[in-house]
């Protein structure tokens, strides 16, 4: 999960002198070549080189269609390296091309902080976004059931969360100290850093726009998640696969619940599952909590985080809990195979994916 990561944490400091210097002239000259060769690479041939190679890695728990419209694209074969919690693999050149959340993976990567790898600015990456395959990730979600008979419920819930979101955003570093407090599962560091970085996915789109209204369904980009997903989404049942290809907007998101009058909750007492451990990731919510916005429009929330084998779409479709964040792209699986999932308000605006390499 993009979330999930946080496993880095046990990842010991590994060494990160992906350069070397040689004690002889001929291999340094090779060495020169190579890395010159490397470095002066375009985007299109390090992707093509590293998949003819078999090195590029992902965690296949989602965001895999992405990197396979990413090679599509460039006229590959959409197979990838499965990658562990850690970027050990990337570390070890196991991997060339590895797949990284800019808020979680990315900061590991480049920092030199507990769990940090310290490779700074020698890394480059490959932006999911710029490559025009991005799909959209971390949203709130409800069952339609659940929104038709309790919509005051439901505007309540986003708009005190939204209100969280756009506090955390104005203020990443408290927001991070927010979260670190209610439990964090990454360093003070790594949450500062996250907190940081998961503030552009909530103000930047897709195309490097600026976006101002948060939560807001942007149905291009909701279109495009729709389309990468009926074409790399592949389910076991030919029904639900029957199912995917027809689905439209209508059957996934209802922006209804983003605007109008609040009012007096039908459900006062509810929960949110998020998709993994305590972390930046979700820090709008924990706003919202500490900064007593839930109670300011009369509900009483319950934030659980995720992990180990929570599935977030099933919790929230079995009536375990009453809303859950989870990526466009697992909704869209989940209702496909049977669930009544719907987004109400999409936090993240552009996807966090990207491929890191060494320069």
């Amino acid at each position: 999960m993009a979330g999930m990561l946080a496993a880095a944490m046990l990842v010991s400091l590994a060494g990160c002198n992906s350069e070397g210097s040689s004690s002889s002239s001929g291999s340094s000259s090779e060495s020169s070549s190579a890395s010159t060769s490397a470095e002066d690479m375009t985007d299109e041939e390090r992707i093509i080189s590293a998949a003819q190679a078999g090195k590029i890695g992902n965690w296949g728990l989602g965001n895999e269609y992405e990197v396979q419209a990413l090679l599509t694209k460039y006229g590959q074969p959409t197979d990838y390296v499965s990658m562990d919690f850690t970027m050990d693999q990337f570390d070890q050149d196991v991997i060339t091309l590895a797949s990284a959340m800019t808020y979680n993976e990315l900061g590991l990567v480049q920092n030199d902080y507990e769990g940090g790898y310290g490779y700074g600015d020698s890394v480059g990456i490959i932006d999911m976004n710029d490559e025009g395959v991005a799909m959209l990730e971390d949203m709130i979600f409800c069952t339609k059931t659940f929104a038709k008979e309790n919509p005051n419920t439901v505007r309540a819930f986003v708009s005190a969360s939204l209100k969280g979101w756009a506090y955390a955003c104005e203020n990443p570093e408290e927001a991070a100290e927010i979260v670190y407090a209610a439990g964090s599962s990454v360093s003070s560091d790594h949450q500062a850093y996250m907190a940081s970085e998961v503030k552009k996915l909530c103000e930047t789109d897709t195309k490097g726009n600026t976006v101002t209204n948060y939560g807001n369904i942007d149905d291009e980009a909701m279109q495009q998640t729709l389309d990468l997903a009926k074409q790399y989404i592949k389910l076991s049942d030919s029904a639900a696969n029957e199912k995917l290809q027809s689905m439209t907007l209508d059957d996934i998101r209802d922006a209804s619940y983003l605007t109008g009058e609040l009012g007096t909750p039908e459900k006062t007492d509810v929960s949110i599952q998020l998709k993994w451990l305590p972390q930046a990731q979700f820090m709008g919510y924990y706003v919202a909590e500490a900064k007593g916005y839930y109670d300011e429009v009369g509900l009483n929330v319950t934030i659980i985080p995720g992990g180990g084998d929570i599935g977030e779409t099933t919790a929230v479709n079995n009536g375990t809990v009453d809303f859950g964040v989870t990526w466009v792209a697992n909704l869209i699986s989940a209702n496909a195979s049977g669930m009544d999932l719907v987004n109400v308000a999409q936090v993240y605006q552009r996807s966090g994916l990207v491929l890191v390499y060494k320069k």
